[in-house]
């Protein structure tokens, strides 16, 4: 390992600098810095690895994934030094330091950084976001990988044994439920937590971010009458695939196919208490055996033809692509995040998370200026450029702004 000061040979460019321009535009270092005071991670005094650097540590962390702590560190700072915009002289920190230094930030600064900017990215004129008026978005899970510490596994649990009687089997996982704006791909709620916490429970926390005007598409296993009554009364519209088996009374049959159904909580066995009104859509795809069932709250026909709803309903495999993003482009092929302990995994988590809403925030502006669908505009390509951007660091200090009236810590 090379001594501070030294810098390790990666075969990077000097043009391969971290866009410190392209995180300081999306995450300014005011609002940093007014996370940090929220959260009480104001140092107290000076220090190689102050917090805000270490915030941006984080996300450039992310950015270059397959980079070690001490070239992710020479990455943030060379343009600094190199222009005379920081006076101090500077030493790459050892990854014992920067390790120290994630863990006194710990999880909160980048859990509320993302709270503070996660949102539906789309304009109304964006292309591919909306269905008649409706933003369309999807809901679904996944897992994270992490390093096979005892911390982690204590924390977070590790997937169930095979039934052949194998000890420690696959790496602790870390469980995630996100919302998705489907045509611009931007994660606007997500919530975390271990392995053995359920997807529909993770989901209960991301819900209220559903707004009027918004249309939730969900794969089956979501579906309860509880999480579906909780998810449509915050005023958005649902289309959720439900099991073939599911018993869905014909109330009334409309012109399209669909029909006018009722849906009942498991419990109530003999439909005690009065159902829940739904649109049932049933069809059938070429090539795949069986019948397909969604039920909308979208109760009118005329305002979403069966036809329309049913072609409509794979707009929730965006998700997928949108995890294939953040887990295979930027966090690298088989990625399992670096941390050894709990919150520096939820923190990392935070910051795959904050980086790919960056990104896709700036293809959706990209987009827009040239009147395409993001989805036309490739992620992989606006990597790079983001990766290899060589920025104007003038707005970037690692220096931690003070609020007026607060003196500079000795």
């Amino acid at each position: 390992m090379p001594r501070a000061g030294q810098l390790k040979s990666s075969g990077e460019r000097l043009s391969d600098r971290v866009a410190v321009g392209v995180l300081t535009q999306a995450f300014p270092a005011e609002l940093v810095d007014e996370v940090l005071a929220k959260t009480g991670r104001v140092q107290q005094r000076n220090r190689l690895l102050p917090a805000r650097l270490v915030v941006y540590f984080v996300l450039a962390m992310c950015l270059f994934s397959g980079q070690s702590y001490e070239e992710v560190a020479r990455l943030l700072t060379m343009g600094l030094q190199g222009e005379r915009r920081w006076r101090a002289s500077w030493v790459v920190p050892s990854s014992a330091a920067i390790w120290k230094a994630r863990s006194r930030l710990g999880v909160a600064p980048l859990r509320e950084l993302f709270a503070r900017v996660r949102r539906p990215v789309a304009a109304p004129g964006t292309q591919g976001a909306f269905y008649r008026g409706w933003r369309l978005t999807a809901i679904d899970g996944t897992t994270f990988d992490l390093p096979d510490t005892t911390a982690n596994v204590e924390a977070f649990g590790r997937p169930p044994r095979s039934g052949r009687g194998e000890q420690n089997v696959g790496c602790p996982q870390i469980r995630m439920v996100g919302l998705v704006e489907c045509g611009t791909h931007a994660v606007f709620d997500t919530a975390i937590g271990p392995l053995r916490t359920g997807e529909r429970a993770l989901a209960r926390a991301v819900l209220p971010s559903l707004r009027p005007g918004m249309m939730l598409l969900a794969d089956r296993g979501f579906y309860s009458v509880d999480l579906w009554s909780t998810a449509a009364a915050t005023g958005a519209d649902l289309l959720w695939r439900v099991r073939k088996d599911l018993v869905l009374p014909v109330i009334e049959q409309f012109p399209d196919g669909s029909y006018l159904t009722e849906i009942f909580d498991r419990g109530d066995i003999h439909h005690l208490r009065r159902g829940v009104p739904a649109r049932a859509v049933e069809y059938a795809i070429a090539g795949h055996e069986g019948v397909y069932r969604l039920l909308t709250t979208i109760l009118d026909p005329d305002q979403a033809p069966a036809a329309e709803l049913a072609e409509l309903y794979a707009q929730r495999w965006e998700f997928e692509s949108t995890l294939d993003e953040i887990k295979t482009h930027l966090g690298g092929s088989h990625l399992v995040l670096r941390s050894q302990h709990p919150d520096g995994a939820e923190q990392e988590l935070y910051g795959f998370l904050l980086v790919h809403h960056a990104i896709r925030n700036l293809m959706h502006q990209a987009a827009r200026q040239a009147d395409h669908d993001p989805d036309r505009i490739s992620f992989i390509r606006s990597l790079r450029v983001v990766r290899r951007q060589v920025t104007d660091q003038a707005a970037f200090s690692p220096r931690q702004t003070h609020p007026r009236g607060q003196s500079h810590p000795r």
